[in-house]
C-alpha cells in the first residue's frame, strides 16, 4: 500500500520557467476571456487568472472553459508560479455560473459531455500544484461558486459578494463538484441545507459558516477582495515552495482517508521534502538567524 501511495504522491518533474508576462504585454490577450498576469517586483511569484467575459457575467461557456483549461495546463509547468489568484475583470461579478443560453442549444448528450468537461476543469483547479485563491468581489453563483470551492482559499467582499449553489432553483443539480466539495468544506448537514434550498449568502454570512477564509468591506473600486487575496498571497510567497506544495498534497489526500492512512501520506510527503535544497536552506537560515532564500529545489 505504501509503495502505491508513494508513486501516487510523487512530485511532478521540475517546472520549466517561462518569461514573466502581464495582461498588457500582449495586445491580443485583451480579447481573450481568460487572461494570465504574472506580477513582478516584490509580488513576483504571484500569478493571476483574470476572468473577463463582461457580455455574459463570466458565465462558463465553451470558449471560457477552453481558455481556462489552456491557461492551467501552461501554468502547471511554470516554476515561477508560487500562488495563483482567480479574479474577475467584470465589476460586481466573480462568475455567474453556467452559460444557460449556450446550454439551451445543446442536446442532452452534449449537455452531459459539457458538464463532464466542467467537472474536469474544477478538478484541474483543485489539483493545481501551487496554492490557489479565489477573490470574489461579486456574484459567485452555481458553477461560479463551484469554481471557488475548487480553490484552496477564498476571499469575499462582505456585502457585495453573493454566492450559492442555486442549481436547484433552475431544475438542475450542481454538477461541477459542488455536491462533493461543499460538504467537505462545511459538513454534510449544512451543505444539504444550502443545496436543497438554493440559498444565497453574502460574503459575511459565508465567512460565518466557514465557506470563505476572509470577508472584507468593499471599496469604491469594487476590488477589496482581490486586494485581500493579494495580501494573503504575499504571506505565502516567502515560504518554502516545495514544503507548501507537499503540505497541500498531504492535506488534500489525507482528508479523504482514515487518519492512519493520512499519517502514512504525511510521512511520504515529508520524506520527499528531506533531500530538498530548500529544507537545508531553511535549517541554515534558522541557525544563522537570517531570512531564508528558497529556490524551489
Amino acid at each position: 500500500m505504501l509503495r502505491a501511495l508513494t508513486s501516487a504522491l510523487r512530485l511532478p518533474s521540475p517546472w520549466r520557467p517561462r518569461e514573466a508576462r502581464g495582461c498588457a504585454a500582449n495586445p491580443a490577450a485583451a480579447n481573450r476571456e481568460i487572461q494570465v498576469c504574472a506580477l513582478a517586483g516584490p509580488d513576483q511569484g504571484i500569478t493571476e487568472i483574470l476572468m473577463n467575459r463582461p457580455s455574459a457575467c463570466n458565465a462558463l461557456g465553451n470558449v471560457f472553459v477552453s481558455e481556462l483549461l489552456e491557461a492551467l495546463a501552461q501554468l502547471r509547468e511554470d516554476r515561477q508560479v508560487r500562488v495563483l489568484i482567480f479574479r474577475s475583470g467584470v465589476k460586481g461579478v466573480f462568475c455567474a455560473g453556467a452559460d444557460l443560453k449556450e446550454r439551451e442549444q445543446m442536446s442532452e448528450a452534449e449537455v452531459g459531455v459539457f458538464v463532464q468537461r466542467l467537472r474536469g476543469l474544477m478538478n484541474e483547479i483543485a489539483a493545481f500544484p501551487a496554492p490557489t485563491i479565489a477573490a470574489m468581489d461579486g456574484f459567485a453563483l452555481g458553477g461560479g461558486l463551484e469554481l471557488a470551492l475548487a480553490c484552496d482559499l477564498r476571499v469575499a467582499a462582505a456585502s457585495s459578494a453573493v454566492m450559492g449553489l442555486i442549481e436547484t432553483t433552475r431544475g438542475l443539480l450542481p454538477g461541477a463538484g459542488g455536491t462533493q466539495r461543499l460538504p467537505r468544506c462545511l459538513g454534510v448537514a449544512l451543505a444539504k441545507e444550502l443545496i436543497f434550498t438554493g440559498r444565497r449568502l453574502s460574503g459575511a454570512q459565508a465567512q460565518a459558516l466557514g465557506l470563505v477564509n476572509h470577508a472584507v468591506a468593499q471599496n469604491e473600486e469594487g476590488n477589496a477582495a482581490y486586494h485581500r487575496a493579494r495580501a494573503l498571497a504575499q504571506e505565502i510567497l516567502p515560504q518554502a515552495p516545495i514544503a507548501v506544495q507537499l503540505g497541500k498534497v498531504a492535506i488534500d489526500r489525507g482528508t479523504e482517508v482514515d487518519i492512519a492512512s493520512g499519517m502514512a501520506i504525511e510521512g511520504i510527503c515529508y520524506a520527499q521534502n528531506i533531500p530538498t535544497r530548500d529544507r537545508l536552506e531553511g535549517m541554515a537560515a534558522f541557525r544563522e538567524k537570517r531570512p531564508p532564500r528558497f529556490v524551489g529545489e
